[in-house]
């Protein structure tokens, strides 16, 4: 080994190391091994939690989008996170793709209307329009849960109407 430091994830090592037989200098990254839990699928299967499953998931809806890669593996490392920090040793297949809606709604809205019409199996046009009408509402909500806007424009435009007749 010729040298060995920090990852950039603050996770992980990195190792530069030579093979001794050829002089080959490779890079190794070591990280640990947490105990993730077991993944309830929807048909009742269990499977071991496959970070790699959800950042090719991901990968996918972020597709020609602004997101680099480095966004998409700390949102990885964000759902990977949550699902050790619960203690449960089984989590269900659908927290874990909510989980990694939520944080994908905040890093691209576009990747995540793509990754909700797939992960949530839309069939029609009307589902997308429902997705996107309650983005829309939920952009206008201040974050202390007050009314839109435009709701109150609307009341103040209905009260004015109302005191001149």
């Amino acid at each position: 080994m010729l040298d060995s430091r920090e990852g950039k994830d603050a996770l992980s090592i990195r190792r530069r190391r030579q093979c001794e037989g050829c002089g080959h200098r490779f890079t190794t990254f070591e990280r640990i091994e947490e105990n993730l839990p077991v993944v309830l699928k929807r048909g009742g299967g269990r499977q071991p939690f496959d970070r790699n499953k959800l950042l090719g998931g991901l990968k996918l809806a972020c597709r020609k989008r602004p997101v680099k890669p480095e966004q998409l593996e700390h949102l990885v490392q964000q759902v990977e996170q949550w699902a050790v920090t619960r203690g449960d040793r089984e989590v269900h297949a659908a927290e874990i793709g909510e989980r990694a809606m939520h944080y994908l709604h905040e890093l691209d809205p576009v990747a995540y209307v793509r990754f909700v019409s797939v992960y949530r199996s839309f069939e029609s046009v009307a589902e997308f329009e429902r997705l996107l009408h309650e983005m829309e509402k939920a952009e206008h909500v201040d974050p202390v849960g007050q009314r839109t806007l435009f709701e109150a424009a609307a009341e103040r435009a209905r009260a004015t109407k109302g005191e001149g007749t």
